[in-house]
């Protein structure tokens, strides 16, 4: 996905007189984009994210029970790019206890593969579900990024260039279990099925220390990606709007309210 994205941000810099006009006239802009793309419609998704009262400990097993009880399905099931068309099963459920974001994928796909175990690797390559969430107006937003054994990545930023990882030790704080295990494997083809629930706590918000949940209007993307399978893919809950494949695109994000 790397090649994809450099391509992209080339000519998005050699279109300078462009992106002033997107900047001048943004409703031209989002008009335009109506009748590019797959003849996807540019509609800003709106997510309602529950709040599962809970008092005591919250393990990992008992979150999993309280989410699937509580939350409804979600879908990530956009294409944007013509040219990578292989669209997986995929859904997910999300919710919150008191200051853990509570997440699970559901997928169901043709070929899966884990190769990265490096906290912040490359997580991408592989068969991979992220959560990039914005909760300030600013637009900062934090990349999620967790290949199918629960390796994750975590960066932070406004845009693709200069993001900040987030410290391992840090996001060891992040429970996580895979259906798939933990040790790494190279691709595996013939149709597979796996599970992943996170929970995240918001001491992975290391940039909103202060920050509550409840409440809270944000904007955030789902995604499902594998750039280095042998049916790579991009795919997406909010649509998005580019030529070349591209997630670090938070004016595309949906939006989410924390009841």
């Amino acid at each position: 996905m790397k090649n994809q994205r450099r391509n992209f941000i080339k000519k998005a810099l050699a279109g300078t007189a462009s992106v002033s006009l997107v900047g001048l006239f943004p409703g031209l802009f989002l008009q335009g984009c109506k009748q590019k793309a797959n003849g996807n419609q540019l509609i800003m998704k709106k997510l309602t994210i529950k709040e599962i009262p809970h008092k005591g400990e919250l393990g990992l097993a008992l979150a999993e029970q309280l989410l699937e009880s509580n939350a409804e399905f979600q879908y990530i099931e956009t294409i944007n790019w013509t040219e990578y068309p292989y669209k997986p099963d995929v859904k997910f459920k999300i919710a919150y206890c008191r200051d853990n974001i509570l997440l699970k994928y559901y997928v169901t796909e043709e070929n899966i593969m884990a190769k990265e175990t490096k906290i912040n690797g490359d997580v991408h390559t592989d068969s991979c579900v992220e959560f990039f969430f914005s909760p300030k107006k600013d637009g900062a937003y934090y990349n999620f990024e967790f290949n199918c054994i629960g390796t994750v990545k975590l960066g932070y930023g406004k845009e693709r260039a200069n993001r900040v990882l987030t410290n391992p030790e840090i996001l060891k704080q992040i429970q996580i279990k895979s259906s798939l295990g933990n040790q790494p494997f190279d691709e595996k083809t013939g149709g597979h099925t796996w599970e992943m629930m996170i929970s995240i706590p918001k001491e992975c918000l290391s940039y909103d220390e202060n920050i509550s949940l409840k409440g809270l209007k944000a904007r955030a993307n789902f995604y499902k990606c594998g750039d280095n399978l042998s049916k790579p893919h991009f795919v997406t809950w909010n649509a998005i709007v580019t030529e070349n494949p591209d997630y670090h695109q938070p004016e595309y994000f949906g939006q989410i309210i924390f009841e």
